[in-house]
């Protein structure tokens, strides 16, 4: 695969602020390790390879097994997730594909037993992100793993 145009040399304004939010949602409300898994399965969804490959890479950095890495497509049949992780997840696809009629109020009624107001807040503001990432990085066909040494993830030591 080619990667179409470099976005981050063409409109080189917008990336950073892209990037900025993303500095502000990691220092908000909602552990790392959600963020992790937020972002990897918004990008399963999406067929986000280069954000599937980054966000793995950055959630065994962070010390995510692999099992729960590999059970992640079916969270909702994998024991390995907590219930403030499925709400999460829970929120994330349905933010990710949302329904003709809108957010239902069952799944918001069940992430709101799990999330404070903030919490739900700024895992949204995560969602729309990762979504915008997977977009344009699709849009470009960025090749999976082409910034690693850049971005710090062969530490990961994923081969």
């Amino acid at each position: 695969m080619t990667q179409r145009i470099n976005y981050q040399e063409q409109s080189p304004e917008l990336f950073k602020k892209l990037v900025e939010l993303n500095t502000v949602i990691k220092h908000g409300a909602i552990e790392e390790s959600i963020l992790d898994l937020v972002s990897i399965r918004a990008s399963q969804m999406n067929g986000c390879g280069f954000c599937v490959d980054m966000h793995i890479k950055q959630a065994t950095i962070h010390g995510e097994r692999a099992l729960r890495l590999h059970h992640l497509a079916a969270w909702r049949e994998s024991t390995l997730f907590a219930p403030r992780e499925r709400a999460a997840l829970a929120w994330t696809e349905v933010l990710t594909r949302l329904p003709e009629n809108g957010v239902p109020d069952e799944i918001y009624d069940r992430v709101r037993t799990q999330l404070s107001e903030k919490e739900l807040s700024d895992l949204t503001f995560e969602i729309m992100a990762i979504n915008a990432w997977n977009r344009v990085n699709v849009a470009f066909k960025c090749v999976p793993g082409s910034f690693d040494k850049a971005f710090g993830l062969d530490k990961a030591n994923l081969e």
